[in-house]
């Protein structure tokens, strides 16, 4: 068993106000659990931002480490299947929300939380994909199944500088598909071009003056990362029998439509969950990251590698 101290991010709530302050931590700190994790890498999402400030709406109890995932490898456990020594990775199932998080040194998790990572992805390529590229290519496994794969669609990502659109971006140019419109600002035109957009669209030119029940058909597959009301504008823009998939709130949870796209254009809208995901899920996402996506536009993605020293200013 772990005895020694160990560095943590605690998210307390003090006077009234919200504090993350990096501390010495011991086992007793954290959440319940069968398997205890040495963390190597723990990526910085936006839920674990929201998570730092007063009424984020993402932690509900204090205190609180947060850190929505970690990638590491297993120091002691009760599994039968896992072993000391394997590299593993948890996302979700309330990681960093209702139970501590990946921002520490050591992790202690429930058996069932844990994915072994496959021998074809290292842990900073893990780290690099987290809880983000499980959304993204969840995202695109549906719209797959939906028919974007017997096809040569025209795709929109929006939000396509985040983590989930310039994964599923890499992705779904590594996977083959030729037409890949980015909704972003249009500062960013270079990057996104170069993990594999073909057009880069600013917000300001994509949203119609009037927003009307049925417009042009102009793409086939949509996997929006924002929600608010630019879904609005999306859906009647999207192709005979296309569809959407939605994975983000950033620009806000709702948004006014009508019927029309879905009864006279067949198109299919689909809700993109990754903190439930079954681990049978999971492994299949991760065993396809590894075969699949293109490592070259993996490492031209942005990202910044900071001890944990530095996640008070991250």
């Amino acid at each position: 068993m772990i005895n020694q101290a160990f560095r943590a991010l605690v998210v307390e709530e003090v006077e009234g106000k919200v504090e993350a302050t990096l501390k010495e931590c011991t086992l007793p700190d954290l959440g319940e659990g069968g398997t205890i994790i040495k963390a190597n890498y723990s990526g910085v999402n936006y839920k674990d931002a929201l998570g730092t400030i007063k009424n984020g709406g993402v932690i509900r109890s204090y205190p609180m480490i947060p850190g929505i995932d970690v990638i590491g490898e297993v120091i002691e456990t009760t599994d039968l299947i896992l072993k000391k020594g394997d590299r593993v990775v948890v996302t979700g199932n309330g990681l960093g929300v209702s139970h501590t998080g990946g921002f520490s040194e050591i992790v202690r998790v429930p058996n069932e939380w844990v994915v072994k990572l496959p021998e074809i992805v290292n842990d900073k390529e893990a780290a690099t994909i987290g809880t983000a590229g499980l959304t993204a290519l969840q995202a695109i496994s549906q719209l797959e199944k939906i028919g974007m794969a017997d096809k040569s669609p025209r795709i929109l990502v929006t939000g396509a500088t985040g983590g989930v659109g310039s994964i599923a971006i890499a992705m779904l140019k590594s996977l083959g598909y030729e037409t890949i419109t980015a909704l972003s600002r249009k500062k960013n035109e270079d990057y996104l071009k170069l993990i594999g957009a073909t057009e880069v669209l600013g917000l300001e030119e994509f949203m119609p003056e009037k927003i009307k029940p049925l417009q042009r058909q102009e793409y086939d597959y949509v996997i929006d990362t924002i929600g608010g009301e630019s879904v609005a504008a999306i859906l009647p823009q999207i192709n005979y029998a296309g569809g959407i998939a939605l994975c983000g709130n950033a620009s806000g949870i709702s948004f006014s439509t009508t019927v029309l796209p879905f009864i006279l254009r067949g198109i299919t809208m689909v809700g993109i969950d990754s903190v439930q995901l079954s681990n049978e899920i999971k492994r299949t996402i991760w065993n396809r990251i590894g075969s699949e996506l293109d490592e070259s536009l993996l490492s031209q993605i942005g990202h910044v590698e900071e001890p944990l020293d530095n996640i008070e200013q991250v």
